[in-house]
């Protein structure tokens, strides 16, 4: 009889360890393009999948890389460019496993920039030096005749609401690419945009989600899960009839007021400038973020794409929506 009640007790005991939820240490940045990590915890869409998100945010990207590689947490969003670096030049096998957006980022400047042509001589702020939106303004910039290190100065400050910080109290810290809510509070501040990132350059796959591939390859049906936790996320967010929870989060998690919030999601739902529909990853964009990369670091012919994602574990987090 006692070695029965041992039984039940054990069995229990098991039930109640295959109920408690994984946790997934999750890093990004905290802007508004982290909305469907904050939606997903707030409308409980992680946890009915039995995901306890661990999310915490990072104050520069190469910090986050540095993380990533340390084991600091297990998927970072953030632009792939990064997951790239870490691969070339930190010699870390890292693999993108999602999209996400192409960086609605638009190159802001001080008010007293007439054209990029004004940007000779001054002072670039940047959040890391060799990555991402770094490249992007490099190349914009060339575009327009300046060369880096010759024709202007690129001074690393890290992310967006430090760069928007960083302009607002130095007026010789004259340009920075923002993205959202920064863009809108910079031009409440008296800045100006010169265009869209995407609209200069063409397509370009920024955010999305990467991992170390040791880490994918050890928890191959725990990352389906959380994609496709993140993708219903998403769905979520871009539901018009969320939009008022949506602005109220946004309010909450950023420490900016309703115009801002309100303005930001509009602008994150746009469905040109926006999410892209359930972080699909965008070849062509990735394509030319690796001729761009090449080009501007140096790196001559960039390797083949399908060095640097595996989108099998995208594709199984889609079959499990449609369940």
């Amino acid at each position: 009889m006692l070695q029965g009640w041992f039984l039940v007790l054990a069995l229990l005991a098991s039930a109640a360890a295959a109920a408690d939820p994984a946790t997934v240490r999750v890093n990004s940045f905290p802007n508004a393009k982290a909305l469907p990590l904050h939606a997903g915890v707030a409308k409980g869409i992680f946890a009915r999948r039995d995901l306890a998100l661990q999310l915490s945010f990072t104050e520069n990207s190469a910090k986050q890389r540095e993380g990533l590689a340390a084991g600091e947490f297990d998927i970072v969003h953030s632009a792939v460019d990064n997951a790239v670096a870490m691969v070339e030049t930190a010699k870390k096998d890292v693999v993108i496993v999602t999209g996400g957006d192409n960086g609605m980022n638009e190159f802001f400047v001080q008010g007293y920039v007439r054209s990029f042509a004004d940007l000779r001589g001054r002072k670039l702020v940047v959040d890391a030096p060799n990555t991402a939106y770094a490249i992007q303004a490099k190349k914009i910039l060339l575009k327009h005749g300046l060369k880096d290190g010759t024709d202007y100065t690129v001074v690393p400050m890290g992310r967006g609401e430090l760069r928007l910080k960083a302009m607002a109290e130095n007026k010789d810290y004259a340009g920075a690419v923002l993205n959202l809510p920064f863009t809108i509070q910079a031009e409440q501040l008296g800045m100006k945009s010169l265009g869209n990132t995407v609209d200069i350059l063409g397509p370009y796959q920024a955010n999305g989600a990467f991992a170390l591939r040791a880490w994918v390859a050890s928890n191959g049906p725990l990352l389906e899960r959380y994609i496709a936790a993140y993708i219903e996320s998403l769905r979520w967010v871009r539901r018009p009839e969320n939009q008022a929870e949506c602005v109220a989060i946004l309010m909450d998690k950023l420490k900016i007021n309703r115009d801002v919030a309100e303005r930001s999601y509009r602008l994150l739902v746009d469905p040109t400038r926006g999410f892209t529909p359930d972080a699909t990853f965008d070849s062509e964009g990735f394509r030319n973020l690796l001729a761009l990369r090449a080009e501007i670091e140096g790196g001559g012919v960039p390797p083949p794409a399908e060095k640097y994602f595996d989108l099998s574990y995208y594709r199984r987090a889609i079959g499990l929506l449609a369940r």
